[in-house]
């Protein structure tokens, strides 16, 4: 049936109204440019013109996959798959030539003499934060550029320049995002900053499917899109990286070098050098459009797990672009209307800046890399020291852990052929392994590994401090003379460790706490109703012949309590899957210490996980802990947002999580239910602020230090208006690592072979000593700094003081941290203190009247 003229002009008008911006790709390309009719533009494929709406990443892909088939200048590779299963895609553009011969080309990079000649590498990164998705656009029509210009300049540069974009480094952040847009958008564009289109919902598009940055992920490796991505950053070894980022609305556009003294120490000058060298492309592309921007003012270049730092210790030269973020299609700012197109042709004119001044000094980026890798032989050589050694004689999932971040990083490890003692301590051969700094990676060794606590400029945009082994609670130490070391010809290489077949006619079965997957394995088994206990003493029993001594929390399967058909390969199923070796124990009968039937075993059941959510709760924390708990334990945690939690049946939950955030919008009711709920049996854990939350509603009985004491700390006499900045670094901790004293008797710190523990801190919330016995599970050292930076002022207020604390509210229980257990998924270390807190909140007993 036909359409009537009228109902035709209604749809053209309102099309006309909702495509504000006539975003043809030309216009975002040199005047005059000529293109191959043969590629297709963006707007030919998407159905509207970049700038004109948000693209899904699937209408991206689809555009990107289309050019790649036509051209002969790209080639387009998945790297892998996302959480939510999109596609990580790489463009390889260059010349034919170059591309037919890629492999080789690539394979000489690690031979800096003989590939002296061949084209350098410029690497491409959009939109790492999902919600700063100008980028990704920008991605399009810089791809369609270098795919379809006719111009002799361009095909001379990519004769000499192979260029590598990565158009969504966050597809499923970026999803997220668009569905939020799309969806509150109106037909007419309203630019009212208040509009609910410019305002995501608590979980925003920055994030991936776990909540977490992925632009603080590329040292620490604990997300799957970082994994993803680094064999291919290091098969292509950039010259050149861009990392193009959005900021907040009101600001212009930044581009490095940032502040001078806020770069990392292991970052040679020459490369800031560069940096200035390649911002004078950017001021003159930016100044054709008399576009607004600033250079070394904020930001920093210190943190190495950031897409524009980790090139600086790999050879290579980073830089970060941000543009002020319109948040959607447009909005008002301080310069005016601030649309998606303007931000869109700004990382437009960056991108092309940065090929150029890359291309035109293609010599000095060259010598550079060259010189790079000659300076940290020498400087490897200059160190007071040969190398790193470590160990971790209980934890084969950490030990792997640590071993397979190393070698991600390219870092050449040795395992030990016969145990060496060093510092009083023991390192057993097929336990402990050494790193010679003598390597190309010697500065990603140092900066993996470096407890430097001082710095030039101490203040800092991330975190100071980040070393691996402490992250991740192995011990190390540096070696100085090789004498007596003996290690293996050939580096350490990943290996499958078979689980050893379970009895079938056991008395009971062990399994130990010291494990990392170890609640993994309690909870499938206690999920499906298979009984266990957890030993709150030790004990020695044989296995196989031969007496074995088992620690507190080690979990025991008795046959004899069992009422589930096929338990036993059930049980044997569960090991397998969780890579966990089963220990059979034939008699009740122990060799030393509580027989089996001993009432010091505890029974332990599969804890029913509420994490409280919502706008106020930080994203980041509680991406973490679902990190943690749903990803690596398969423990399923259900999400509240703070305004529905008046509506919940909290009795059908035996846990609560609280990570830091605001959480005075909790009304007297709500309150109230939690009360009565925890005196009524459940456990609360409560993180930073959290803990604090629960300290001034009197459900936590401990102080805090208050922000008044923090600031009396600081002595302002003598300071004026321009130390402003600098008070401001000295009072807050931005992120470092500290020595915490653990009481391994506790049954919250089970599994810990060691007292000291070494935890994350980024933020002042401080719990006050106490006098009452045996609620600290944990306290600072005297002198608790570990790495990083954090002012004398608030170390030494720290010292002593506790940071996990636990205690009784009538049946159940309070737990309370003021450390970030589970930062960034790579503190591994202190995650199984979480997991003690599902499984053993009840195998403690603390009165505050005790």
């Amino acid at each position: 049936m036909l359409l009537s003229l009228s109902r035709i002009l209604v749809i053209f008008l309102l099309s006309a109204s909702f495509n504000t911006f006539s975003a043809n790709v030309s216009t975002y390309l040199p005047d005059g440019a000529v293109y191959n009719e043969k590629v297709p533009t963006p707007e030919s494929t998407l159905g509207f013109g970049v700038g004109e709406r948000h693209p899904r990443h699937d209408q991206v892909l689809s555009y990107l996959q289309q050019v790649a088939m036509v051209s002969p200048r790209v080639n387009i590779a998945e790297m892998g798959r996302t959480t939510e299963f999109r596609s990580q895609v790489l463009l390889t553009i260059s010349s034919p030539e170059n591309l037919a011969n890629l492999d080789d080309i690539l394979a000489r990079r690690t031979d800096m003499t003989m590939s002296a000649e061949d084209p350098v590498v410029v690497w491409l990164g959009y939109s790492v934060h999902g919600d700063e998705i100008s980028g990704t656009n920008a991605a399009m029509v810089v791809a369609y550029h270098l795919a379809a210009s006719q111009d002799k300049n361009v095909a001379n540069m990519l004769n000499d320049t192979i260029i590598v974009i990565e158009p969504s480094i966050n597809p499923d952040g970026m999803d997220r995002f668009v569905n939020w847009v799309n969806t509150h958008r109106g037909m007419t564009e309203n630019p009212d900053p208040n509009h609910i289109e410019h305002h995501q919902d608590w979980r925003t598009g920055r994030t991936n499917h776990f909540g977490f940055d992925l632009n603080r992920d590329w040292l620490l490796l604990s997300q799957k899109e970082s994994q993803n991505r680094l064999p291919y950053f290091h098969k292509y070894q950039p010259n050149v990286l861009g990392d193009f980022h959005e900021m907040g609305a009101n600001s212009s556009y930044f581009f490095q070098p940032g502040i001078p003294t806020r770069t990392h120490p292991l970052t040679p000058a020459k490369n800031t050098e560069l940096t200035k060298l390649l911002a004078t492309y950017h001021a003159k592309a930016l100044d054709t459009k008399d576009r607004l921007y600033y250079s070394e003012e904020s930001f920093d270049d210190f943190y190495y797990g950031k897409g524009s730092t980790y090139p600086d210790i790999n050879g290579g030269v980073g830089v970060l672009f941000e543009q002020a973020s319109s948040r959607g299609l447009q909005q008002n700012t301080i310069n005016g209307l601030l649309t998606f197109e303007y931000g869109i042709q700004n990382h437009v004119l960056t991108s092309l800046s940065t090929i150029e001044g890359a291309w035109k000094h293609q010599a000095q980026f060259k010598a550079y890399r060259q010189s790079f890798y000659q300076q940290a032989k020498q400087q490897a050589q200059d160190e007071s020291f040969n190398g790193y050694i470590f160990t971790e004689t209980e934890d084969n999932y950490r030990l792997q852990s640590f071993l397979s971040k190393l070698q991600q990083h390219q870092i050449n490890v040795y395992p030990l052929t016969q145990d060496y003692k060093i510092h009083q301590r023991s390192y057993i051969a097929d336990k402990s392994f050494y790193i010679p700094l003598a390597q190309p990676q010697y500065r990603v060794i140092k900066a993996l590994f470096n407890q430097q606590k001082n710095f030039q400029d101490n203040t800092f945009y991330d975190v100071s401090g980040w070393t691996l082994p402490l992250a991740m609670n192995i011990k190390f130490a540096q070696v100085g003379r090789t004498w007596g070391l003996k290690v293996a010809e050939s580096p350490w290489q990943p290996n499958t460790v078979k689980v050893p077949e379970v009895s079938a006619t056991a008395y009971a079965y062990v399994f130990e706490w010291h494990n990392f997957l170890a609640p993994k394995l309690l909870n499938k088994i206690t999920s499906a109703n298979i009984k266990a206990k957890v030993a709150t003493k030790t004990f020695s029993a044989t296995v196989n012949g031969t007496t074995r001594a088992f620690d507190k929390g080690t979990i025991i399967v008795p046959a004899g309590i069992q009422q589930l058909e096929n338990w036993r390969s059930i049980l044997a199923d569960f090991a397998e899957d969780s890579q966990m070796p089963l220990l059979a124990l034939d008699t009740g009968l122990t060799t030393k210490g509580i027989d089996l039937g001993s009432r010091s075993f505890s029974p332990v059941s599969a804890p029913k996980v509420l994490m409280v959510g919502g706008k106020g709760v930080s994203q980041y924390e509680a991406g973490e802990i679902l990190y943690y708990l749903d990803n690596l334990l398969e423990i399923p945690v259900t999400v509240v947002e703070m305004d529905r939690l008046s509506a919940i049946n909290f009795a059908d939950y035996s846990h609560i999580i609280m990570v830091d955030g605001k959480y005075n919008s909790l009304n007297s009711r709500v309150l109230s239910k939690v009360q009565s709920w925890l005196v009524n049996g459940g456990v609360l854990f409560g993180q930073k602020r959290a803990a604090r939350w629960l300290s001034d509603n009197e459900i936590l009985e401990m102080d805090f230090v208050s922000k008044n004491h923090i600031d009396q700390l600081f002595d302002t006499e003598s300071l004026n208006y321009g130390d402003k900045e600098v008070l401001a670094g000295r009072k807050r901790i931005a992120g470092a690592i500290f020595q915490s004293q653990l009481d391994t008797n506790h049954p919250l710190a089970y599994g810990y072979q060691f007292s000291e523990l070494p935890v994350f801190r980024n933020s002042t919330v401080i719990m006050e000593q106490t006098n009452v016995p045996f609620i600290s599970v944990a306290k600072y050292s005297e002198a608790p700094l570990l790495s990083g930076y954090a002012d004398k002022n608030l170390v030494n207020r720290l010292g002593n003081n506790p940071t996990l604390v636990a205690h009784n509210v009538g049946k159940g229980r309070v737990i309370a941290s003021t450390d970030d257990l589970a930062f960034r998924g790579y503190f591994l270390g202190s995650m199984k203190i979480i997991a003690n807190s599902l499984f053993f909140s009840k195998a403690f007993s603390t009165s505050m009247a005790e």
